[in-house]
């Protein structure tokens, strides 16, 4: 699309925030493996990983959502931008499938308000790191730059 920036040209902050919220994610699911080592995996006991609700399911799959934002950092050109930008989308409909379903006992991943939140927030984080972090040719930054002047 001629209007999502090409060749930003502050990229390389975007490409650097998404692997920040990468190794965010990945230290909160360690911690929360750690602490709920031995519990079942989708326990729903009210168990507090950096102020967030968090149990062994949503910890692992923390784990491996930081992960692969981390290799997509490292990959970079366009692959770290795509991977932000779905896995922003990914964390927001997370976030509000489990604000609704919070105070029931299909709340599989034991969110609290502040886990939404968070979610919520890294979600609005990758998506902006993944629509300005896109790399393109030439002639695609000059048909933004065309774009963008016809606002």
């Amino acid at each position: 699309m001629a209007h999502f920036p090409v060749n930003h040209p502050a990229r390389p902050i975007y490409r650097a925030i998404g692997g920040l919220t990468g190794l965010y994610l990945a230290g909160f699911g360690v911690l929360g493996v750690i602490e709920n080592s031995g519990a079942e995996f989708f326990a729903q006991n009210d168990t507090q990983v950096l102020g967030q609700g968090a149990n062994l399911g949503y910890s692992v799959i923390s784990v491996i959502l930081g992960v692969i934002l981390l290799l997509a950092a490292v990959i970079g050109r366009n692959v770290d931008a795509t991977v932000n930008k779905f896995s922003g989308y990914a964390l927001m409909v997370l976030g509000l499938a489990e604000l609704a379903v919070m105070r029931t006992d299909a709340n599989y991943l034991d969110f609290s308000v502040a886990t939404v939140i968070v979610s919520m927030t890294l979600g609005l984080v990758l998506m902006t790191a993944g629509l300005y972090g896109k790399v393109g040719t030439d002639e695609e930054t000059h048909a933004w730059q065309e774009a963008r002047l016809l606002l």
